[in-house]
Parts: C-alpha cells; sequence; structure tokens
C-alpha cells in the first residue's frame, strides 16, 4: 500500500494531483504509512465513520448517475479524455442538474439575479450528450 501511495501522489501523473482529500473506509488496508505518504504530498486523508451505511449510498447514487447519463453514451479514448469526461460531468451534476431529492433544485445555487423576463437558453457540455436549459443572469 505503501507504493500505491507514492503512485497516487507522483508529481508528473498521480491521479491525487491538486487534490485536498482522500475519503476512504475503514479497510485495514489503509495504514498509517499510507496515510502519511499521503498527508506529506498535502492530501489529508478522511477516515468514514464507524457503522455508517447511509454514507456509501450517496456515492453508490453518483456512479449510477454518472454511469447511465454520461458514460453509457461515451467510448472514452484513453486515461486522459475518461478524465475530462469525469470532470464536466462532476461539474454538470453540481451545478446544473436538477435533483428530486433536494426538492428538484441545484446543490450548488447560480450566483447573481435570473432574470425572469430573458429568455431561455440551451448550454450543452460533451457535445450534446448532457444538456440543460437556464436563463440569464440579470
Amino acid at each position: 500500500m505503501s507504493q500505491i501511495a507514492r503512485n497516487l501522489t507522483d508529481c508528473d501523473d498521480g491521479f491525487l494531483n491538486g487534490s485536498r482529500h482522500l475519503i476512504h473506509d475503514r479497510d485495514p488496508l489503509f495504514t498509517r504509512s499510507f496515510r502519511e505518504i499521503l498527508k506529506s504530498s498535502g492530501v489529508k486523508t478522511v477516515k468514514l465513520p464507524a457503522r455508517s451505511p447511509n454514507l456509501n449510498a450517496y456515492a453508490e447514487r453518483f456512479v449510477r448517475s454518472i454511469k447511465s447519463e454520461c458514460l453509457a453514451q461515451i467510448i472514452p479514448l484513453g486515461e486522459e479524455y475518461l478524465r475530462h469526461v469525469v470532470k464536466e460531468y462532476t461539474e454538470h451534476y453540481r451545478s446544473e442538474r436538477n435533483h428530486q431529492g433536494l426538492e428538484n433544485s441545484l446543490i450548488e445555487k447560480p450566483h447573481g439575479v435570473v432574470d425572469m423576463d430573458s429568455g431561455v437558453e440551451h448550454p450543452e457540455r460533451l457535445g450534446g450528450v448532457l444538456n440543460y436549459y437556464e436563463r440569464r443572469a440579470a
């Protein structure tokens, strides 16, 4: 696991480059040396609380959403493109996609006042795979 931690924080192509946190469960594989290597590279590890089954449900819901709404319609040709697709979907998920569990509202509310008299725009992401509708800000 120490080697895995070094690979994750590699300065050239580490998966956790630019990341500040790593959330993990209570698996014994996440040893003290693993956490120390991550800490030395500026990544704070956050261990999930014991006996918290509902925490996993949020992660599983996001994975199900990205698979059905995005990855089922795209064939990623390489890791760099897959990272781009996941980043675009994450931005869409947080700031453009309505969530029924939040009373059909957005996770991150738009800044500014929305002009209700303006026309409705239809921006898209990933070449039309992700669509949404919005009004211009006043």
